[in-house]
């Protein structure tokens, strides 16, 4: 096949028996959901548009990574085919308001696969690493948007491609992190914890359960979102090991007060301090680490 720089791709080849595999469950499927949205298919699939069911593609995707943080690889090949099923009823519903097709999802990905890796598929022989890899990434995309903007008044902005949809702490690393590649940025660590210093006695300074201060408290946020970056912590993550470190200590507690035959919500707080300890505990015992 042609290659957007101009030459011939000769990738390695798959088996063809996997290939053929491939396209047949691929094209099985497209024929499923095709059949669901169809006058006598499923009613619940026909009424069913892009606004709907976005939240489903959150969701799904959301159930992906739990499998994958867990190494759960059979409950993980179930969700992914749940993300996937997303993709194809989208793609339905716009091939029958005949805005696009699966194939035109497919393709265009292949595209842009292709020509987002010139050091495999164009002129340049390879890279010397991930970080590399990341550049050129990011100069072609660069080059995309320059050559989409041709004719137009404005450039597309350093931060508009960032989804608005992304989960707060996401979306607040990605935008500091564009901001701070063109000169926006804290000369050290010391300097953004100075400034969460700040962000913190203006939100004192706000008067409690008013907007003000809700917004203050996004900026300290934001700060702390930045001694993240600068560190090479990925915040989202760091958020989600937390909260499921809780939620793994919450329920040892539960079932200590469910053996002990008590309610969890009839205990003091006192005494669920004290089952909290015992939890951290026995984690530093079992080697787990605790916090």
């Amino acid at each position: 096949m042609l290659d957007p720089f101009g030459g011939v791709v000769r990738a390695p080849q798959r088996d063809r028996s996997t290939r053929a595999d491939a396209r047949d469950a691929f094209d099985a499927l497209t024929e499923t959901i095709w059949r669901l949205r169809q006058p006598d298919g499923c009613p619940w699939d026909r009424e069913q548009t892009h606004q709907s069911i976005a939240q489903n593609m959150i969701e799904e995707a959301y159930e992906a990574v739990d499998c994958i943080e867990a190494g759960d690889a059979a409950h993980l090949r179930e969700e992914l085919g749940d993300v996937l099923m997303q993709v194809m009823l989208h793609a339905q519903i716009a091939a029958d308001a005949h805005a696009f097709t699966i194939e035109d999802v497919v393709r265009e990905l292949n595209e842009k696969l292709i020509r987002r890796h010139p050091h495999v598929f164009g002129p340049r022989h390879g890279a010397a690493n991930a970080g590399e890899v990341l550049d050129i990434w990011d100069q072609v995309k660069k080059d995309e948007r320059t050559q989409a903007g041709e004719g137009v008044s404005r450039p597309e902005g350093l931060l508009e491609s960032v989804p608005q949809a992304f989960p707060a702490l996401m979306q607040a690393q990605k935008v500091s992190k564009r901001a701070a590649k063109v000169g926006f940025e804290w000369d050290s660590v010391d300097a953004v914890w100075d400034e969460v210093a700040s962000e913190r006695a203006e939100f004192e300074a706000e008067e409690p359960g008013s907007a003000a201060r809700e917004l203050e408290f996004g900026d300290m946020l934001f700060a702390l979102v930045n001694v993240a970056r600068k560190e090479g912590i990925d915040a989202e993550r760091a958020l989600r090991a937390s909260t499921a470190k809780f939620r793994r200590r919450w329920a040892a507690i539960e079932e200590a007060a469910f053996a002990a035959g008590i309610p969890v919500e009839n205990l003091t707080t006192e005494q669920l301090n004290a089952m909290w300890d015992a939890v951290k505990e026995a984690e530093r015992s079992e080697g787990a680490g605790a916090a």
